[in-house]
């Protein structure tokens, strides 16, 4: 399944409401069917604690949940998840490797990374550095370098993969160009990330490293960049790179680990205030956002 958050209906008790959207395409608000069903994280703990799937939940509840218009989802989705920590992986695709060491005076960092086993993983945002679907990413303004990269992303709870979404990890070349040491100010800052618009299990992302990915950039109505890649492309599988983050880290209930991209525009491009970013990732969706200057 999917599921996916919507603002309170007024049925609704709970803060959100929790849409799960079966094969078939039928949506349910399983908020309505429970109370305490009224956020995905909610869903896993009481998946969690009854030693079920979260799609076994799910379907338990379907027959007292109401039936939802899906165009609803378009327009009106919030972030699936609101996680207690975002991170990320870079440089597990081979043209991550040769962009970072094109922009950076010291190519040699990025190839060691990407010949060794363990993997960069780096924290990436907090749920306030955040965004969800059709809200808008940051572009800094004090770089004149900055480009989404479209990422599969891992959604854990309490250490777990429980579902896969999509991931933008907005960063400044130009920064991160300067030296690796400012990879961190590179990569977090207000709005330096979205995720959504859904969170797919793993019975509807049978394979994560099997998925078509598309990245779409128009401005002023025009198509200005378009790719596509599959995180079969992937070096590193996500179950290492969730390993190496798990190891000696006491992670939060709810973390999203985005596992880098092979998408990358090419070195004249920048992303300016009011492009619009799609990215999609098959069997899980579309996640747009515009941009703003920060």
């Amino acid at each position: 399944m999917r599921y996916y958050r919507l603002p309170r209906t007024a049925q609704s008790t709970s803060a959100t409401s929790l849409i799960a959207v079966e094969a078939s395409g039928d949506a349910y608000d399983l908020t309505t069917a429970s109370p305490d069903l009224g956020s995905f994280t909610e869903l896993a703990r009481a998946a969690n604690a009854s030693d079920r799937s979260i799609d076994d939940i799910a379907r338990n509840r379907l027959a007292d949940a109401e039936l939802l218009d899906p165009d609803a989802l378009d327009g009106e989705s919030l972030r699936p998840v609101v996680p207690d920590e975002v991170w990320a992986a870079g440089v597990t695709y081979q043209i991550s490797e040769e962009a970072r060491k094109a922009e950076s005076g010291k190519p040699e960092v990025y190839i060691d990374v990407y010949e060794n086993d363990r993997p960069e993983i780096f924290f990436k945002a907090t749920s306030s550095r955040t965004v969800g679907p059709n809200d808008a990413i940051g572009v800094r303004s004090d770089s004149d370098w900055n480009v989404p990269e479209p990422e599969l992303g891992v959604v854990l709870h309490r250490g777990d993969v429980v579902g896969y979404t999509i991931g933008n990890d907005v960063s400044s070349r130009e920064i991160e160009g300067q030296n690796p040491l400012y990879l961190p100010q590179a990569k977090v800052y207000d709005r330096c990330c979205s995720i959504g618009p859904c969170i797919a299990t793993g019975e509807t992302v049978d394979n994560p490293h099997d998925l078509t990915m598309t990245l779409t950039i128009t401005r002023d109505g025009e198509r200005v960049y378009e790719g596509s890649t599959s995180t079969s492309e992937m070096a590193t599988r996500c179950e290492t790179l969730v390993e190496y983050l798990d190891r000696h880290n006491n992670l939060p209930e709810t973390v999203v680990l985005l596992t880098g991209t092979a998408l990358v525009p090419p070195d004249g491009f920048t992303l300016t205030e009011d492009d619009e970013v799609h990215i999609d990732i098959e069997n899980i969706g579309t996640l747009v956002n515009q941009t703003i200057s920060v």
